[in-house]
């Protein structure tokens, strides 16, 4: 099933129930959907795509709340928290720290990196390895330990 069916499945849903957090939070990722869809640039929105299009949306709310935090307005961290809880169930399942470090260190002996130096070639593979299925936050701080 397409992000955009299941999108659209899970918005009748939220209707149904009258689910305001579930509304706001879907109604959001078909806009972003729609955004794409109608930016001009003819691609289409693969898995892939559609993937990194909630991980992006993750993200801002992550430094939103962050924000909202250090501010403490509570009332706005709040409304953050569950749209991330809600777009997480969009995302593939993350990986746990210690497959990550494995995956990370087969990528290691893969490419011979021996130094940070080399932190940009394994980042590459990383970030294309672990597409979706790790932060690339945790992931840099993941190569970072295991090269220094």
């Amino acid at each position: 099933m397409s992000l955009e069916t299941q999108i659209m499945q899970d918005l009748k849903a939220a209707m149904k129930a009258k689910d305001q957090v579930a509304l706001r939070s879907i109604r959001a990722v078909k806009a972003e959907i729609l955004k794409f869809k109608t930016s001009g640039t003819g691609e289409e929105l693969t898995a892939e795509k559609s993937i990194k299009l909630i991980q992006k949306m993750v993200k801002q709310r992550q430094d939103s709340l962050d924000i909202f935090e250090k501010q403490g307005r509570e009332d706005l961290a709040v409304t953050e928290r569950e749209e991330i809880d809600i777009l997480q169930n969009y995302l593939p399942e993350q990986m746990g720290e210690e497959e990550l470090i494995e995956v990370i260190k087969g990528i290691i002996a893969q490419t011979g990196a021996s130094s940070m130096r080399d932190m940009g070639k394994v980042m590459g593979m990383a970030s294309k390895q672990l597409a979706g299925k790790a932060d690339g936050k945790t992931i840099s701080g993941v190569v970072k330990s295991l090269l220094g």
